[in-house]
């Protein structure tokens, strides 16, 4: 990991880290059924494989990520709930990308000596990941906090998920990223008055990476037919382009403070990001989300609502069992806005293949 130990005054302590991710909303840490995944076939897809893996091992950004004098500067000038929210915004990144490096560098270990193409590969996606955990850490330290990535390793607990399911999560996830990091940074670089902090400069490598990850996940989806050939990949689709979707839209409402000083509209910023993710996700995935259908924003921005009164609830100081309860029809009305969603007709993504859009 490229980054020094904090010093013992700015480490959030082990109660805060936890309180700070047990929400649903928040990165979680996963492990998978590492057999199944070395007994994938990646015929189909070696080609483009061993083209991406010789660009992993180029490391094009190998000196993109080295902080300059501009971080010697003081950030006393961004305060109250923007310095906050600033804040938070590092914080789920940083534990977001950590994640995925635990996740990578495990998946390397434990395909060693039965799929050395994988492996290598995941070694070098868990050193970008690394990369940008640890630079995220650093960007907290300016602001008098960091990370204990060690306790998080040791005390998070990890959520199993299938080999497939990984395969469709961590592909959004980085296409998702790539769309978010490069809106941001083509904005700002309209508009180079709402860049308060350097860390945005360095937002185009960072979307370099998130690509050429999602590209490798892409290509180990269409190895396998049964991830993008069957009517259950379809199901399978949607329903993963939805919870991807759905957090997003949650997490940007519940930080329309960050991106107000960013200059950026939180509505407006999220419905591009998914707009974007989809269609790019119609490259890879047999069936995508009707993002142009007049429910689905609506219901989205209703959950968001939803979940924002859920947020006022959590923070008044009644019992929990009283929070619970007033917090459950909420939830159900939530699930069934998605659910809504859900069911509307998805767009046949493998017919448009090969269109001109």
């Amino acid at each position: 990991m490229v980054t020094s130990p904090p010093k013992p005054s700015q480490e959030l302590s082990a109660g805060k880290t936890t309180a700070l991710k047990e929400n649903i909303l928040t990165p979680r840490f996963y492990t998978t059924d590492f057999e199944t995944a070395a007994k994938m076939d990646l015929s189909a897809q070696d080609t483009e494989l061993q083209a991406m893996l010789a660009e992993m091992r180029a490391d094009y950004n190998r000196h993109h990520f080295v902080r300059d004098e501009a971080f010697n500067d003081s950030w006393d000038h961004l305060t109250g709930e923007d310095r906050q929210a600033f804040i938070n915004y590092l914080e789920r990144s940083c534990v977001s990308e950590f994640s995925g490096f635990l996740l990578f560098k495990e998946l390397s270990r434990k395909l060693k000596d039965r799929s050395p193409l994988l492996s290598e590969m995941f070694n070098l996606m868990a050193r970008d990941e690394a990369r940008h955990a640890g630079f995220l850490n650093k960007a907290m330290g300016d602001f008098g906090c960091t990370m204990d990535l060690g306790y998080l390793t040791k005390n998070r607990v990890y959520t199993f998920f299938p080999i497939e399911w990984v395969i469709y999560t961590v592909y959004l996830s980085e296409k998702i990223g790539y769309w978010r990091y490069i809106i941001i940074y083509r904005h700002l670089e309209k508009h180079p008055e709402n860049q308060f902090y350097p860390l945005f400069r360095y937002f185009e490598s960072w979307c370099q990476d998130e690509n050429r990850h999602g590209d490798i996940f892409k290509a180990l989806l269409r190895s396998q037919p049964k991830l993008w050939q069957t009517w259950q990949s379809r199901l399978w689709s949607r329903f993963f382009l939805l919870t991807v979707f759905a957090t997003h839209t949650l997490t940007v409402h519940e930080r329309t403070g960050f991106y107000n000083v960013l200059g950026l509209d939180a509505t407006e910023f999220d419905a591009e990001v998914i707009r974007k993710t989809n269609e790019t996700a119609a490259r890879a995935f047999p069936s995508v989300l009707d993002t142009e259908h007049p429910e689905f924003f609506d219901r989205l921005h209703r959950s968001s609502d939803l979940n924002l009164q859920m947020s006022q609830i959590d923070a008044s100081s009644q019992p929990k069992w009283l929070k619970a309860l007033r917090k459950l029809p909420l939830q159900l009305s939530i699930f069934g806005h998605l659910l809504r969603i859900y069911l509307l007709k998805g767009v046949d993504a493998e017919a448009l293949k090969g269109t001109v859009r």
